[in-house]
């Protein structure tokens, strides 16, 4: 049985946290959000029967914005497994040094993440948010970036950053937005998998296309490990999104049992690499 630590998931409490972007009116207007309006908590991952779960990485889930360590004073309380958290904070605003300074006080805090999305130019283009990259730099931490790849203007910006800001650590969210091998997604890739300290998660196909298979997504994944090599690489689940599609357990599967992995790839991709890249002890 593999071990495994998924290094993309989300726990919901509703009767703790503010959630608002999992209300019908809010931003992002997916036809199935109605599916994960609900509480989802550590024992919601259980999947013994296809893997053994190690531990994971929590993506910040709107927990409060306004004052995101209380989602990191939430996890902390409540999960068992050994975790990573990381924590959102607003790249573009002033407050920004006080909030990293507030939630680096958190043992499990690994890195931060302000999504980009179809505003990544402009965000990576502000002289004050490529400032405060570099703070979380020098606190050793590294940074989410969720934005489609296929933007080759924002793209150009994140490999700016990536040389402005050497020892920045960044990792690719949701294999750049994409569940097909475009050209501007493939250049895209090949550019930044030239920076050694980015890295990448493939993850999040259900937000493209519900009806996703295996079959469908492994040429992007092979992509991907050909440009960044194997060891900068994470197959993740973006749990509970990731159950507009199919459940947890069969996700896994999916990864493990329907794609043709050596027995040295399911371990990296599944397992080393997100230790590694995210400090596991």
């Amino acid at each position: 049985m593999s071990r495994v630590i998924d290094p993309h998931i989300h726990l919901i409490d509703l009767q703790q946290g503010d959630y608002d972007w999992l209300q019908a009116d809010h931003q992002p207007q997916w036809p199935f959000k109605e599916k994960i309006r609900r509480s989802f908590f550590e024992s919601d991952l259980a999947s013994r029967q296809v893997m053994e779960l190690a531990g994971f990485v929590h993506i910040e889930a709107g927990f409060d914005n306004a004052s995101p360590w209380r989602e990191l004073e939430w996890l902390e309380q409540h999960c068992q497994l050994p975790f990573k958290s990381v924590a959102f904070a607003d790249l573009t605003s002033n407050h920004f040094p006080a909030q990293l300074d507030r939630l680096a006080q958190f043992k499990s805090l690994v890195g931060i993440r302000h999504i980009l999305d179809e505003h990544a130019e402009a965000i990576l283009n502000n002289e004050r948010v490529v400032k405060h990259l570099s703070l979380i730099s020098e606190k050793g931490l590294l940074f989410e970036a969720q934005l489609p790849l296929t933007d080759r203007s924002a793209v150009k910006h994140l490999n700016q950053v990536l040389c402005s800001v050497p020892k920045l650590k960044v990792v690719i969210n949701h294999c750049g937005s994409s569940d097909q091998l475009s050209e501007s997604w493939m250049d895209s890739v090949t550019l930044l998998a030239r920076q050694p300290r980015c890295y990448i998660k493939c993850s999040g196909w259900e937000m493209l296309n519900v009806d996703w298979t295996s079959e469908a997504i492994e040429p992007l994944i092979r992509f991907v490990i050909r440009q960044f090599d194997l060891n900068r690489v994470m197959l993740a689940s973006n749990f509970p999104v990731s159950e507009f599609s199919c459940s947890y357990s069969e996700l896994w599967s999916r990864y493990l049992d329907e794609m043709s992995w050596e027995d040295l790839e399911k371990e990296k991709l599944v397992y080393e690499n997100a230790k590694r890249i995210y400090g596991f002890d």
